[in-house]
């Protein structure tokens, strides 16, 4: 739904409107700028989104040489490779679904996103139709340097009934990850499927393991104020979370049902968190040396350095 010349739907609004935004515009567009299809196709990975048939987004990230990505014109892009057979996006990822992709450089902390739907695939690659295309700021990015790896064995699908000891562990070190939200079934203008970044300081996402039932805790720092995601999840609560080992390429993607928790004492305690939102944990699968790329880190963002942790004092 588009309410006046916003390109905003129901739930970004809300969220806005509870976060003191009025956002009557913004640099949403239906086509893609020159630089961004050019930034695109300089990228050697991508994050990209969809839903299952039963509305639950899933994730995962698609890599090549750069070039992998081409823009035929100002509204289509050309991705050259498909997922891993194994990978549950895999058999998703047909024509008409709904698409999201996120471009993103972690050396340069430069990152543009792209929603819209796929209109066609083959073996070699997908095509993809954009109506929505926008720029983010480069705050919260850990800065990493990427290569390639030459030779590689694709690990097995692994999925996780409860997470295990290993997946505890990434969750808990992690300083980034990327997150797929959607609003369902709902069809029309600004509704369909998006995948977004998230960083912080390692430990940003607290894990609380009950019995097995993991709970997840993130802070939501202040960003470009359109709450892409936050406002998908008000019109749609589940989500997919996917986690990278960017020493080793593995990959962890967590789905769950979210809530938000938008003031109160343990917003308060982390600095730079203006709301938390929760995710319990309801599925989750993992694929070992998933990637043909590595990353080494180089420094954490600044806007990363200016916030805090679960264990800083009041």
């Amino acid at each position: 739904m588009q309410i006046g010349l916003t390109p905003f739907h129901t739930g970004e609004i809300e969220v806005q409107l509870r976060a003191g935004v009025q956002q009557r515009g913004a640099p949403i567009r239906n086509f893609m700028p020159d630089q961004h299809r050019d930034f695109f196709a300089m990228l050697p990975f991508v994050a990209v989104a969809t839903n299952d048939p039963g509305g639950w987004p899933v994730a995962t990230l698609l890599a090549g040489a750069p070039g992998f990505i081409t823009s035929p014109d100002a509204q289509h892009l050309t991705i050259a490779s498909l997922p891993d057979p194994i990978d549950p996006i895999a058999p998703l990822l047909v024509a008409g679904a709904p698409f999201g992709v996120l471009g993103i450089d972690l050396a340069t902390r430069r990152r543009n996103r792209a929603n819209g739907r796929i209109v066609a695939r083959d073996d070699a690659a997908l095509q993809v139709e954009v109506t929505q295309s926008f720029g983010n700021c480069p705050q919260y990015i850990q800065g990493r340097v990427v290569h390639g790896v030459r030779e590689m064995q694709a690990g097995v699908l692994e999925r996780l009934p409860q997470l295990d000891h290993a997946a505890l562990t990434q969750l808990e070190r992690a300083d980034t990850f990327f997150v797929a939200t959607s609003t369902a079934m709902r069809t029309g203008h600004a509704f369909g499927v998006d995948v977004s970044h998230r960083g912080g300081r390692p430990g940003f996402v607290r894990v609380d393991d009950a019995s097995g039932h993991a709970v997840l805790t993130i802070p939501d720092f202040r960003g470009n104020r359109y709450f892409n995601t936050l406002g998908n999840l008000m019109l749609e609560p589940r989500a997919a979370l996917l986690f990278v080992d960017f020493e080793r390429g593995d990959l962890l993607h967590v789905q769950g049902t979210t809530e938000i928790i938008w003031d109160g004492a343990e917003v308060r305690r982390f600095h730079g968190a203006e709301r938390l939102w929760r995710v319990r944990v309801e599925r989750a699968w993992r694929r070992r040396n998933a990637l043909p790329l590595r990353w080494d880190f180089r420094d954490f963002s600044p806007a990363t350095m200016g916030t805090g942790g679960w264990h800083d004092g009041p």
